[in-house]
């Protein structure tokens, strides 16, 4: 798991349920990655440019269009909503999770 910021958020207006086409800086070793996300309850404008917590080793998986290379985590709360989880601003980009 890495700490990845969110710099690009696009509409994927073909997905089953709502969700955003993220592309994710997470550091050097692997760049910016490419994923989908169910977090709708979120503005495009609150994703850009957050800090996040993301897995980069699960492997390429196809979502429709979207060519998946990493996953966001996020904790649903009852009522089925995403939270995102966030990383602190002085971790930086590309910093392991431990």
């Amino acid at each position: 798991m890495r700490a990845g910021r969110i710099v690009e958020v696009r509409d994927f207006p073909t997905a089953r349920r709502p969700a955003w086409r993220l592309s994710i800086d997470v550091g050097a070793a692997s760049g910016v990655l490419t994923t989908s996300a169910q977090v709708t309850n979120y503005p495009r404008e609150d994703l850009l440019g957050r800090l996040v917590v993301v897995v980069v080793n699960l492997g390429v998986k196809q979502v429709g269009p979207v060519r998946s290379e990493c996953l966001v985590l996020g904790a649903v709360g009852p009522d089925g909503v995403v939270t995102l989880l966030d990383v602190a601003e002085d971790a930086g980009v590309g910093s392991r999770i431990a």
